[in-house]
C-alpha cells in the first residue's frame, strides 16, 4: 500500500509560480513511475508530467517550458515546479505513482487546490 499526500498548492497571480510537493510512503518510491495530474471544474482529469524511475521525463504541450517534473528518491517525494502560471492552470493537482510493470497508475494522493487568477 502506497500513501501518497500533495502540499503546496495555493493561491497566485498569473505569471507567479509555485512548487508542489507529493511525499510517499510505503512501497519502493525509486522503482515507480510518478506522474502529476490536474482536474478542473467540469473538466476531465489530465496528465501535465510525469517522470520515470529513470528519471525521464514528459510533460502536457499546455505545460511544457513553464512546469518541470523532479524526483528526490532519498526523501520519496516528487515535486512539481510550476512557473508563468495562467488562469487556466487553476485545477485540483493530484500525484499518481505507477508501479513496474503497470499500465495504469494504483495510488493517488487527495489532490491540492492551485487557483491562478488574471
Amino acid at each position: 500500500q502506497v500513501q501518497l499526500v500533495e502540499s503546496g498548492g495555493g493561491s497566485v497571480q498569473a505569471g507567479g509560480s509555485l512548487r508542489l510537493s507529493c511525499a510517499a510512503s510505503g512501497g519502493t518510491f525509486s522503482t515507480y513511475t510518478m506522474g502529476w495530474f490536474r482536474q478542473a471544474p467540469g473538466k476531465e482529469r489530465e496528465t501535465v508530467a510525469a517522470i520515470g524511475s529513470s528519471g525521464t521525463t514528459s510533460y502536457a504541450s499546455s505545460v511544457k517550458g513553464r512546469f518541470t517534473i523532479s524526483r528526490d528518491n532519498a526523501k520519496n517525494t516528487v515535486y512539481l515546479q510550476m512557473n508563468s502560471l495562467k488562469p487556466e492552470d487553476t485545477a485540483v493537482y493530484y500525484c499518481g505513482s505507477r508501479a513496474p510493470g503497470r499500465v495504469l497508475y494504483d495510488y493517488w494522493g487527495q489532490g491540492t487546490q492551485v487557483t491562478v487568477s488574471s
